[in-house]
């Protein structure tokens, strides 16, 4: 069974990354006291990954709102990626892409997060790191199906609901949504407004 980075310190990494039509070394302190969402997809030029590094993308202002950083990873060069991003999404291609995908050609970035199969490609993998650059939430999928942005907004507005309240999120929370008391008694308030 593999052991979960939940809860742990988020593996640190550096990397040239493709940042608009340029490249740049970043590394995970560069976002300490912010969410980070890093998520691993397989390759460049393939099918399912192209609507999320694009879905992603297109809602960047909602996790900056948030007062969230996103950054995508594959195991290609920065140069496939700019290749990809000079590609019309209209032909499968990611068109200009507003936040930074990390060149994991050593693959060790992916290896590090526990998403390398068989020393080839990532699986689909997405962390979040905390503002203390712990990991908060992972969850790592096969290839076939790509995640939802929805989700991943959801889940950071409610850690962040957590943390500012002390209250705890039952399933399905969304912002506005009640929250309830980490505490066998006061918890069936929730409860009984809910039945």
């Amino acid at each position: 069974m593999a052991e979960t980075l939940v809860q742990k310190a988020a593996p640190d990494f550096k990397a040239e990354a493709l940042i608009g039509k340029s490249f740049k070394e970043i590394q995970l302190s560069d976002y300490k006291g912010k969410w980070l969402v890093l998520f691993f997809y397989p390759l460049d030029f393939t099918f399912v990954c192209p609507t999320e590094i694009t879905a992603f993308s297109d809602r960047v202002d909602e996790f900056k709102k948030l007062g969230a950083e996103i950054v995508g990873c594959s195991v290609d060069s920065k140069f496939s990626h700019l290749a990809w991003s000079e590609k019309p999404r209209k032909e499968g291609g990611l068109g200009e892409i507003k936040y930074p995908i990390l060149a994991d050609i050593t693959k060790k970035i992916a290896r590090d997060y526990g998403v390398l199969v068989d020393e080839a490609v990532a699986l689909r993998g997405l962390f979040l790191i905390n503002p203390q650059g712990r990991v908060s939430y992972s969850v790592v999928h096969d290839l076939g199906v790509g995640r939802s942005v929805d989700e991943t907004l959801r889940v950071i507005a409610a850690f962040q609901q957590v943390e500012k309240t002390g209250e705890v999120c039952p399933a399905n929370w969304s912002a506005g949504k009640k929250t309830m008391k980490p505490d066998s008694v006061k918890s069936k308030e929730y409860f009984a407004a809910a039945a």
